[in-house]
């Protein structure tokens, strides 16, 4: 079986991580699974395209005449959260239909990857797992206004936006051109309701697989040896947090962290705090314990000792479907404490493999800190079901045996539709 991925990036973001880790759970299964991408500088042989000169300049060329729409059209949004037309397509699907795929895998082809209309003249077999809220929304990835349940309209337009109403036309846009249903994948049951209660897909079908972890790769390093090596003080607890560009991205809750830090500040307990994926900002934050920036980190092997190293990996989401931090600390045999939100659920299991703090209190997220933290025996106890966890729930063999019999279940569907009249 030869199935076909399509994600914009290959080597950036969390989507392109999860497509690339699904792909290659169904490589080792013997399935010939490859990626197209716009973007990449991996050099995988099961990577295509991701050096040719002209799908480069296509992308930069389509992204920036999308700027330019979105700029001539007078669209506003006070909301900061990325939004995607998909006016024009990277690739044709007289390209893709060339490659020969039994089936093809979309992932996040938002930044024009395809177009919304190129989507619609696909004509294999489709399976779409979705990394955000962009395929049932309008142009928005995530948003906290309920246009993508109730339908884009002038009147439940949100405040917070102005001029053309760019999500209602790319809505208009998806629902005029994707007449026939794909089969869809949420990672997280929290993403699945969505597609469900969605004006847009609810009739759609829709499965839950979560994003696999290879756990031969990400696994428990021993503690104090990788903190010396990692120079990292020894002595006292590490609270771990992660996420692309660190704190700047309001829907990742660094803020709600820094609030719940100031709580625990109070206990008298000592920490050493160490962020990823920032490096230490100009202005200084004043977080109540020694705070250590690492910078975006590509190496996988040092991010595996990273997590090991930590005691904690505290993911204080505002909204997130299954974010891969909080699988890999577990991968690594560390608890993690968040939020009840999203997908976290699906991940963490209350007070066996971490915390789940009711959305989006403070002063829980901190007892929840304080919890894993205080009993030596019980965080040992967590640490080893977290890993457990996350080799039952998420390691390549579960999560490709999933896959194969929902290829198995749209192929077959597709062979028992009647052939087009010619």
């Amino acid at each position: 079986m030869k199935s076909l991925h399509l994600n914009t990036y290959a080597d950036t973001g969390g989507a392109a991580k999860a497509a690339l880790r699904i792909c290659q759970s169904l490589r080792d299964t013997g399935c010939d699974a490859c990626i197209v991408a716009a973007r990449s500088q991996l050099n995988e042989s099961y990577i295509l395209f991701q050096k040719s000169i002209h799908s480069s300049i296509k992308y930069t060329l389509f992204n920036n005449l999308s700027k330019v729409f979105i700029k001539l059209s007078n669209f506003r949004t006070e909301n900061k959260i990325l939004h995607s037309s998909n006016l024009f397509s990277c690739y044709s699907t007289t390209f893709l239909e060339s490659l020969l795929p039994d089936l093809i895998h979309l992932h996040w082809i938002a930044a024009n990857l395809l177009s919304i209309e190129e989507v619609a003249k696909l004509r294999q077999p489709i399976v779409w797992t979705l990394h955000d809220m962009w395929a049932f929304c309008g142009a928005e990835h995530y948003t906290e206004d309920l246009r993508w349940k109730n339908g884009y309209y002038p009147h439940n337009r949100p405040a917070y936006e102005r001029g053309f109403d760019l999500n209602r036309w790319t809505w208009e846009r998806k629902r005029k051109y994707w007449q026939k249903p794909i089969h869809i994948v949420a990672p997280s049951h929290w993403l699945a309701n969505c597609v469900r209660q969605s004006a847009l897909m609810y009739h759609w079908p829709v499965s839950v697989i979560p994003n696999p972890i290879n756990t031969e790769q990400w696994y428990p390093y021993h503690k104090k040896q990788t903190r010396q090596n990692l120079g990292l003080p020894t002595e006292v607890p590490i609270v771990l947090f992660g996420a692309m560009g660190g704190g700047r991205d309001v829907r990742k809750g660094f803020d709600l962290l820094e609030e719940a830090l100031g709580y625990l500040k109070n206990t008298g307990q000592q920490f050493q705090i160490v962020v990823f994926g920032e490096s230490e900002p100009r202005k200084k934050l004043d977080l109540k314990f020694p705070v250590q920036y690492t910078g975006h980190i590509d190496n996988e092997e040092y991010l595996c000792k990273l997590y090991s190293a930590a005691d904690v990996m505290i993911v204080p989401s505002r909204q997130d479907n299954l974010p891969n931090t909080a699988i890999e600390a577990q991968a690594c045999g560390t608890p993690v404490v968040a939020f009840r939100i999203g997908g976290l659920p699906d991940i963490i299991t209350h007070q066996q493999t971490g915390y789940l703090a009711q959305p989006f209190d403070t002063t829980d997220l901190a007892n929840g800190i304080h919890w894993v933290l205080a009993d030596s025996q019980r965080h040992a106890q967590l640490c080893a079901q977290a890993r457990a966890d996350a080799m039952r729930k998420f390691a390549y063999p579960v999560v490709a045996k999933q896959y194969l019999a929902l290829y198995e279940e749209v192929l077959e569907r597709h062979r028992q539709q009647p052939s087009p009249v010619q």
